[in-house]
Formats: structure tokens, C-alpha cells, sequence
């Protein structure tokens, strides 16, 4: 009789310990995930008991609460809504918050693990609870600058620090007001966001970190040039094959330079005078001669094939395993199923800009509770080494190049040395190019890293180029930074 007592009082027993360790990592370990978790509608709700923190950039509230007569109490405002959707996203009534309203909700609304003692501090004083504030290390100049440059095209731009990794300016278009997917008329909010889904252009994709990412194309070829270097077998003056036309082994694919001619005079060409005049079949000879494996190691190195939380989830780009020497070929400069956020081409300027050193990318420099202690603050952290400081020096030299004597021209600023690469990617048989330029500047002591893409040709269907339409972008920003 005993000994069954016993027996069940050790499954009791054991009932009790299980239920507590579940209860423990799901209040503890796992509380501020499920409050994040898009699914959790609760959350949403319970956040508008509190005032939810404000996102600031350059110590301004570019989104903030305010009180309310209705159930709801507050209402979500955003200051200067379009031109900073891409940072701060929208907070919904009813559905999942996006851009840094959803990927710190907990900590703005409140609830997060850290914040318990706040919690409870507000019930002891009486005081009504409020959410931690974000400090973001947006650029209001650089930011303002991007939104205007880029203009009514469709595409991206964003500027970093190299030397530590802050996104200074996030903008994609088309745009959207964040205040018109804010507000407590449900029905309204609906219809504004099911217009948004079926607008031209997918207004709602941030384009700087995620949607359908484009071929990099002729921006990858600095990536190429550091993985040629890398190996120890190349330098900037060894000769690749200069034909006027290449078939790729076993295909009948014939790639060709921009010009349809040869990549300047003679038999051969350096690879420094292929990336400065962006040719593609000696790069292509580069890819077959090194494999897809080295490329790929080197692409990753740079960010490639890497999830990334900036706080807000960016969409990895990727280099593929290749193993077919055609399409190695053609992945070399930036084609095939290559594809890159501009988030990523402006890490790849900011690694060779910082000597090789590539910096993990971050939006937000702080987060401070409602007294204005700090929660959390976010130190610069070094995300890989991409290559070496003198293979980066090479390289950042060979942008210098290209933007001061080769095809990157319009991107020269009068008494700046700028670096760059332009990059006009193809998307099949008689669709718009995508059209790139990704760069840094000054050139002797890089400050900002920066990468544009626009869609679509900008208009231009396949008469449009990097350098014509992108490097322009780019300039008007790194302009605006270098001039405040």
C-alpha cells in the first residue's frame, strides 16, 4: 500500500516539476518571442492599454502616441509618415506591426522581459505605463537627401557607416503614409491596406532589406575581384582572356561586354581594367578559372547566404552553389540567380571602404525606458573579414578608377574622391535592366558607404545604364552627407 502511495506521489511530484519548467521558459525564456510572435493579437491589444514608446531619429519622434478619446486611448501618429515608412513600418489596430514597430513591439509597448520592473514600478506609483523609446541612427539629412534623389522611380537606397556598420538612410518607393494604416477605423485601415497590396509597385516591400531581390550584376565584380586576390594567385595586373565574344562550354550562350567589342586593346585584359571598365567576359573567364566554391566562400564572407536582424529581419541575398561552369560563368558578374538586397552591395562598399573589415549592420543605437534609463544599447560589432587590407586597398583603388576614368563617371563630386561600381543587370528577353551603383566616399578616408537600385529600367526599359540613372542617385546623396 505504501509503496504504490509513493509511486503515485512521485508522478504528482514529477507532474508539478514539469509544469513549473514549462511555465518558467514560457514566462521567462520565451515571453518576449510569443509577444513578438504576429499571431499574438492579445499583445497588439494589451499595447494600447500603455503609451507606446516613440521612435526617434536624431532625437525626434518620427512616430509616437498620443491620447485619445476613444477605447482605444492612444493613437498611433507618424511625423513625416512616407518619408520614413521603410524605418519605422506601421503599428495596425487589427494585425501584425511591420518595420521597427514589429520587430521591437515588445519593447515599445511595454512588455518585454526587461521591462518588468517598470511594469511593476507603475503599479506601485500610480503612474500610467508607458513603453521604451527607440533611437534610431537614421540621418535625417542623408535620409531626407535619398527620399528626394530616388525620386518617383521605383527602387531603393541606403547609405551605412563602414567603420560601424549604422544605416544612416533606409528609403524604398513607392512609398506609403503609415498614419492611413494607423487608425482605429477598422474598415477604412482595410481598405487603405488591401489598395496597398494591389498598387503598382508594391508600396508596402521594403525594398532596402527584402521583396523580389534583384540581380546584382556588374556590383558583384568587386566581390569577384577580392575572391581572385584572396587566393593568392592573382593581383590586380594579371591578364584574363579579351575576346570579342565568349560561348560558354557546352551551351550555345554567348556573353558579351556592354560595347560588344573587347574589353579595350590587345589579346588580354588586367583585372583591374575589367572591373574599371565593367566587362563581363573576362570576369566570366575569372569565374570558370576559380569556381564556383571560392566565389561563393568570398560572397559569404561579404554577407551573402547570411540571415541577418537589423533589428528588422532582412531578406538574405544569395550566391547559389554552382558547379556548372557555364553558369559560374555567368554568375561572375552578377547574373543567373544571383540575387542582393542593396542593403548587402552597400555592406560589400563598406567592407573594402573599412579594409576589408565588414560591419554587422544596425538601425537602432538605443533603447531607453520611459524614465529614460537605458535598456539596451547597441555597440558596432564586426559581422567578418572579407579580405585583406592591402587586397582591399587594391580594390578600393580600382573603384576610384572606375568612377574618376571608367564607367561609373557620374558619380564624381568636384574635390572628392569617390569609389564605385555601376552595375546594369539583365531579367530575360526584353525586360526592363534592374540598374545599380554601389560606392563610398571620400575615397582616403571612407565615411559612407551607399547603394542604389532602381527597377523597372527606371523607365528606360534597356536603354538605361547604371551610371546613367543610379551613380546620379548616389551622388545627390553622398553630397548631402559630405556637405552638413
Amino acid at each position: 500500500m505504501n509503496r504504490e502511495i509513493k509511486r503515485i506521489s512521485m508522478v504528482v511530484l514529477a507532474m508539478f516539476v514539469a509544469l513549473m519548467v514549462s511555465t518558467s521558459i514560457l514566462q521567462v525564456f520565451q515571453a518576449d518571442s510569443l509577444s513578438a510572435d504576429a499571431r499574438n493579437s492579445r499583445t497588439i491589444y494589451d499595447s494600447y492599454s500603455a503609451q507606446r514608446g516613440a521612435i526617434l531619429v536624431a532625437n525626434q519622434p518620427v512616430a509616437q502616441s498620443i491620447p485619445t478619446k476613444d477605447v482605444y486611448k492612444f493613437q498611433r501618429v507618424y511625423s513625416n509618415g512616407p518619408l520614413y515608412s521603410s524605418v519605422t513600418g506601421f503599428f495596425p489596430l487589427d494585425g501584425a506591426p511591420t518595420g521597427l514597430e514589429g520587430a521591437l513591439n515588445a519593447q515599445l509597448s511595454g512588455s518585454s522581459n526587461s521591462q518588468f520592473f517598470d511594469r511593476v514600478n507603475s503599479i506601485l506609483t500610480g503612474k500610467n505605463p508607458q513603453g521604451a523609446s527607440v533611437e534610431t541612427t537614421i540621418d535625417p539629412v542623408a535620409q531626407k537627401a535619398a527620399y528626394d534623389a530616388l525620386g518617383n522611380l521605383q527602387g531603393a537606397v541606403v547609405l551605412l557607416e563602414p567603420k560601424t556598420g549604422r544605416v544612416l538612410a533606409m528609403v524604398s518607393k513607392p512609398d506609403y503614409d503609415p498614419n492611413a494604416l494607423a487608425g482605429h477605423d477598422t474598415a477604412k485601415v482595410d481598405a487603405t491596406y488591401k489598395a496597398l497590396l494591389n498598387a503598382p509597385g508594391d508600396p508596402l516591400i521594403n525594398r532596402t532589406i527584402g521583396g523580389n531581390l534583384n540581380p546584382p550584376g556588374s556590383t558583384f565584380k568587386p566581390v569577384m575581384s577580392s575572391a581572385a586576390f584572396g587566393t593568392g594567385k592573382y593581383t590586380k595586373d594579371s591578364q584574363l582572356p579579351n575576346p570579342q565574344a565568349l560561348t560558354l562550354p557546352g551551351t550555345s550562350t554567348v556573353v558579351h561586354n556592354d560595347t560588344f567589342s573587347t574589353c579595350g586593346p590587345g589579346a588580354t585584359v588586367s583585372i583591374a581594367n575589367a572591373q574599371i571598365l565593367s566587362c563581363n567576359i573576362p570576369f566570366a573567364e575569372l569565374g570558370m578559372q576559380l569556381g564556383g566554391r571560392v566565389i561563393k566562400d568570398q560572397a559569404e564572407k561579404f554577407g551573402f547566404n547570411k540571415q541577418l536582424s537589423i533589428p528588422v529581419k532582412v531578406e538574405p541575398s544569395v550566391y547559389p552553389t554552382y558547379t556548372d561552369p557555364a553558369q559560374v560563368a555567368q554568375s561572375a558578374f552578377g547574373q543567373l540567380d544571383d540575387r542582393a538586397t542593396p542593403l548587402q552591395m552597400a555592406m560589400v562598399s563598406a567592407g573594402i571602404a573599412n579594409g576589408g573589415v565588414v560591419m554587422y549592420p544596425n538601425m537602432v543605437d538605443s533603447i531607453r525606458s520611459a524614465n529614460l534609463q537605458p535598456i539596451q544599447t547597441f555597440t558596432p560589432q564586426a559581422l567578418d573579414t572579407a579580405t585583406s587590407p592591402e587586397n582591399a586597398a587594391t580594390i578600393r583603388q580600382m573603384m576610384v578608377d572606375g568612377v574618376n576614368h571608367g564607367v561609373a563617371t557620374n558619380a564624381r563630386i568636384d574635390g572628392v574622391s569617390v569609389g564605385g561600381k555601376t552595375g546594369t543587370a539583365q531579367n530575360g528577353e526584353g525586360e526592363p535592366y534592374t540598374l545599380w551603383f554601389t560606392g563610398f566616399a571620400p575615397a582616403d578616408n571612407p565615411r559612407f558607404a551607399v547603394a542604389v537600385v532602381v527597377e523597372n529600367g527606371g523607365g528606360q526599359g534597356q536603354n538605361g545604364t547604371g551610371n546613367s540613372i543610379a551613380a546620379p542617385i548616389a551622388k545627390k546623396v553622398l553630397e548631402a552627407v559630405l556637405n552638413k
